[in-house]
């Protein structure tokens, strides 16, 4: 697939995520809260995340929530033990969530259905209503992206971010107050687009990069490197800042691109050896984050987070990093719409 302009697409779609966010709070939200409600009513003992690609990272985010909101054990699943070795596990009172873009991926389908005559509570959570994998889930919520025809995953990902957090919300009886913000703030960010194109000369001959982050900053930063592998075809590492301390530290040395992204809560405060000892080694560290934290690194772009709760803040985390993927590799001569060897729906078994 290519197009006359490189990016048209992906820029487009970019530019759709306060629409998106605020239809998944008008519409979407009522919908979600009934789903939670009654998910909630069967107390489940534990939850398990079914995911690929950038669902995946939404994946984790959700993992994040359910055991900080909720308290709730979360961990992510294996499907090839399904798919592959046939394994057969008894998942009574288990909540299954499988996260899928295109609900059409065959081992998500298959592992979900699995998860379902195994007893669990199975929830899809996709942009496809009619997917096969919302047909063979008991529960199904709709993202409300509208279609998405990049390659790269943009307005899908934070719409599922929000839909999650609406979900994991309603099954503690919350109404999700804290994400009402989030269309504006969305807005005033992606308005910055040149302030992250200018950020992006940095990076147009990098042949590595390194992206770090804690708490709920961290899936962040493994959909941004996934964003940037995936569009101008650089090697991007994603690290929790307390692995990377375990041993991946050795390889940043003073030409090293580091991109660090700073919640700004709890999971930032954590994050602040890992930057120290990045300055110590002379990385070329630039933050995404408060306003404090980007004047004390080499560069960096301030995000709104004054008075956002934390647990949101990754909604507006990923736009500025969704920005730098497509701008580098628009600087690289490349197009972010058609990233070679890749299709969008995915079918892996």
């Amino acid at each position: 697939m290519t197009t006359a302009q490189p990016g048209r697409i992906m820029a487009g779609e970019m530019a759709e995520q306060p629409e998106a966010l605020r239809r998944v709070l008008a519409h979407g939200a009522p919908e979600i809260r009934r789903v939670a409600e009654a998910i909630a009513a069967r107390a489940p003992r534990f939850a398990l995340l079914t995911a690929r690609g950038t669902s995946d990272n939404a994946a984790l985010y959700a993992k994040y929530l359910l055991e900080i909101q909720l308290g709730l054990p979360c961990g992510l699943t294996s499907m090839s033990t399904t798919t592959a070795y046939e394994a057969r596990q008894d998942l009574t009172d288990v909540l299954v969530i499988t996260v899928s873009q295109s609900g059409g991926s065959p081992d998500l389908v298959a592992s979900t259905r699995a998860a379902r005559e195994a007893g669990a509570v199975t929830l899809a959570v996709t942009n496809n209503p009619d997917s096969p994998l919302a047909a063979v889930s008991e529960y199904h919520i709709d993202v409300q992206a509208g279609p998405e025809k990049a390659l790269p995953a943009t307005k899908t990902y934070t719409a599922s971010l929000l839909a999650l957090y609406l979900f994991v919300e309603g099954m503690r009886g919350g109404r999700g107050e804290a994400a009402a913000v989030l269309p504006e703030l969305a807005e005033q960010v992606l308005a910055r687009q040149d302030e992250v194109k200018a950020l992006a000369q940095r990076y147009r001959f990098a042949e590595r990069m390194v992206l770090t982050s804690r708490g709920f900053g961290y899936p962040t930063a493994k959909e941004a490197a996934l964003k940037l592998m995936e569009t101008s075809y650089i090697p991007a590492l994603s690290y929790s800042g307390a692995d990377l301390l375990h041993g991946p530290l050795a390889m940043v040395d003073n030409v090293s691109p580091v991109i660090a992204i700073v919640t700004d809560g709890r999971g930032g405060e954590a994050l602040q050896p890992v930057l120290d000892r990045l300055r110590d080694r002379g990385a070329d560290l630039v933050v995404i984050g408060p306003k404090a934290q980007v004047d004390a690194a080499a560069a960096g772009f301030v995000l709104p987070t004054a008075g956002v709760a934390e647990e949101v803040q990754p909604i507006l985390e990923i736009l500025p990093l969704q920005l730098l993927a497509y701008e580098v590799t628009i600087a690289r001569g490349q197009d972010p719409d058609a990233p070679r060897s890749l299709a969008k729906v995915t079918e892996t078994r």
